[in-house]
């Protein structure tokens, strides 16, 4: 392989299977997985938010996407899927790496352009040659023998047809087109900004309703009598990654750069806020709101190599995790503003970097001692500890460890980026050089920044008072997780046992009211739904039939009147 990086998009519906591969990748600095799918709509959306930033290379595929129990439909519905990103993207190299081996669907695939084929269970050897091989515009297809004759045909459709199907898909990709490059203005605002992110979505629906309502063709197989795959051998090595040596601290240092790509990948993907939770980050421009959360990113890995080097002990680690935050904090505060950024504001000098780290002790109160499990993740990179997951034990690099330590990790680098902010908020939140510098263009007014900062300061005080007592209780931590949409919340199971004993005050009180709610709510929902059935049986059953008896007196009483006024017999004509 090339020194440079291969970027890959990964489509397949098993989560597990896709961390795995990704894992496995990770040995490989010149492989890089960029993005994931699980369908086919999502990898088409997949692609068209890397276009403008990070082009893929080549696309890994499996072609049974849907229900395991219906095989024969899973087939087919991964071949549509091959056909529309040959169409849609020409020059991208395709890889199956499937569980599927029928010799007529792969000849299908073949013919439809695919590039490669890997059956799942292959040495991840075989996968990165397969990779490398269709990179440089050859076919990875040594594994068949000769494959059935396929070709596709127009069932019939005329060429109007045809023609009036092109027409329209062409009309979608130029919309496309026009919402990307909004998409793209770093100038649009937040409204705009929601506007063409639905719009974009519904071309994408549209485009996919239309590809499944109008297929452009009907793949016919030709049947051949040597259309059998060549019996493979077994592989040697499944897809699997090596544990490490057993040590005291791992011997194998990371890879700074490798893990400085990825994370700029998924900080290009898309940095809103999208948790419902005001954060000290939402007020930066988007471009130093990724160069804040990279930084921070890169000063973490150089701090994890520090402690490597200094042979830091496990006995020592906790004693020293304070100083590390503390250090992380610093160093990202001092490189993000320039150790000798100075303002001058009515002819008095300001040195930035000083005023704002003399305000380390409110940060560490409000944010830098609120981050949770920092000495797990600190256990898991320096001496591959495992990790507890929902009360059980992951070795370090299980899928499920690397997916808890990822979201660990992205947690405490936006809660780092909040905390080199904070101070900015409350110092030198309205000077001028500062918001042209650094702030959003809708957040730059007085009024606005005001209203930012209020904002912030209820979040605390509510987080405080209600949201701490109520996670504590519930044991588990909320965490911010960086995603390819946006910044996100998610929430994870952890034993808070200690923490719920020392509340005291309201925070007790709350957890008291939320006890009292759980043990009052099932009897107080049960006696309701008793008094209500009891009402609507006394509405129904009682005053319902007596309703009903005197409308239907007085129904009879007025068809007698009636009647006796038809036919004329009224009792003093007689006489």
């Amino acid at each position: 392989m090339s020194d440079r990086i291969t970027h890959i998009l990964l489509i397949d519906d098993d989560p597990v299977f896709r961390l795995g591969l990704r894992t496995a990748l990770q040995a490989f600095q010149d492989l890089l997985v960029v993005a994931e799918a699980d369908t086919g709509t999502e990898a088409r959306s997949r692609l068209g938010a890397l276009e403008g930033t990070k082009s893929v290379d080549v696309a890994i595929l499996e072609l049974a996407l849907g229900e395991p129990n219906s095989r024969e439909q899973i087939t087919l519905s991964g071949l549509p899927l091959c056909q529309g990103l040959r169409r849609e993207y020409p020059n991208l190299p395709i890889l199956l790496l499937t569980r599927e081996s029928k010799p007529t669907v792969l000849a299908a695939a073949q013919a439809l352009g695919v590039n490669g084929y890997c059956p799942k269970g292959v040495a991840i050897a075989t996968i990165v040659e397969a990779i490398g091989q269709i990179t440089k515009g050859q076919s990875y297809w040594q594994t068949l023998s000769s494959l059935p004759t396929v070709s596709y045909k127009a069932a019939g459709f005329a060429p109007w047809y045809q023609q009036w199907r092109n027409s329209g898909f062409q009309q979608f990709e130029a919309a496309l087109v026009q919402v990307n490059s909004q998409l793209q203005n770093p100038g649009l605002s937040n409204w705009d900004w929601l506007f063409w992110t639905g719009r974009r979505r519904e071309l994408l629906v549209a485009r996919w309703l239309a590809d499944q309502l109008l297929p452009a063709s009907i793949i016919l197989v030709e049947p051949s009598r040597e259309s059998s795959l060549v019996p493979m051998p077994k592989p040697e090595t499944s897809l699997t990654v090596a544990p490490r040596a057993q040590s005291q601290l791992s011997p194998k240092a990371p890879l700074l750069e490798r893990r400085v790509e990825r994370t700029m990948v998924k900080l290009q993907s898309g940095l809103s806020n999208l948790s419902g939770v005001p954060l000290e980050l939402d007020i930066l421009q988007v471009e130093k709101r990724a160069e804040l959360l990279g930084l921070v990113f890169q000063t973490f890995e150089a701090l994890i190599e520090d402690l490597r080097l200094s042979q830091v002990t496990p006995e020592q680690l906790p004693h020293k995790q304070q100083l590390i935050l503390k250090d992380l904090w610093e160093a990202s505060v001092t490189d993000f503003f320039g150790k000798y950024y100075t303002l001058y504001t009515e002819n008095t000098q300001l040195e930035v970097v000083t005023i704002l780290v003399g305000n380390y002790p409110i940060v560490k109160k409000e944010i830098i001692d609120k981050i949770p499990l920092v000495i797990d993740l600190l256990y898991h990179r320096l001496f591959d500890s495992s990790l507890i997951i929902d009360n059980v034990s992951y070795p370090a690099h299980t899928p499920e460890a690397i997916q808890r330590s990822e979201l660990i990790l992205d947690n405490l680098i936006i809660q780092i980026a909040n905390g080199v902010i904070q101070p900015l908020l409350n110092q030198l939140a309205d000077v001028e050089s500062i918001k042209v510098n650094f702030y959003h263009q809708n957040l730059m007014s007085s009024r606005e920044i005001a209203r930012f900062r209020n904002n912030l300061s209820w979040r605390y005080r509510q987080d405080k008072l209600f949201g701490e007592p109520q996670a504590i209780f519930e044991s588990r931590y909320d965490l911010f997780i960086l995603t390819d949409t946006g910044i996100k919340q998610t929430s994870i199971y952890a034993p808070r046992r200690r923490e719920l004993e020392r509340l005291r005050g309201f925070q007790l009180a709350v957890t008291l009211a939320y006890e009292l709610r759980d043990a009052l709510s099932p009897r107080v929902q049960a006696a309701v739904t008793w008094i209500g059935n009891g009402v609507v049986y006394l509405l129904t059953q009682v005053f319902g039939k007596s309703i009903g008896l005197v409308v239907r007196g007085v129904i009879q009483g007025i068809g007698s009147s009636v009647q006796e006024a038809r036919f004329g017999k009224n009792p003093g004509r007689g006489k």
